[in-house]
């Protein structure tokens, strides 16, 4: 999903099909991309987050090479106590501080 929030503060999902008019023609390619999995809530929740005048994408996806390991250690009693996503630039200055070493 693409959502672009005007400057008087009222976000709106932007339809991937029409978005060359807003300067992003390389998003056409996701148009239809969609799995239903993202509600209004999810919409409403990074709505509020938005600064006036800007946009955000919001994006779902599944690792699921993860998916064998995680059913493998459940089955051995572990269990999750926290999942956290690590920012590409964090990732990215680690890999430059590696190669500098």
């Amino acid at each position: 999903m693409y959502l672009r929030k005007d400057r008087a503060g009222r976000a709106a999902e932007v339809d991937l099909a029409d978005v060359e008019q807003h300067g992003q023609p390389h998003l056409v390619a996701f148009d239809g991309a969609r799995s239903g999995l993202l509600g209004e809530e999810d919409v409403e929740d990074v709505a509020e987050m938005m600064d006036p005048g800007s946009s955000a994408a919001l994006l779902m996806y599944e690792n699921r090479w993860a998916e064998p390991l995680a059913t493998a250690l459940r089955r051995a009693g572990a269990r999750m106590l926290d999942s956290e996503r690590i920012p590409v630039q964090t990732v990215l200055a680690a890999l430059d501080e590696l190669e500098t070493a």
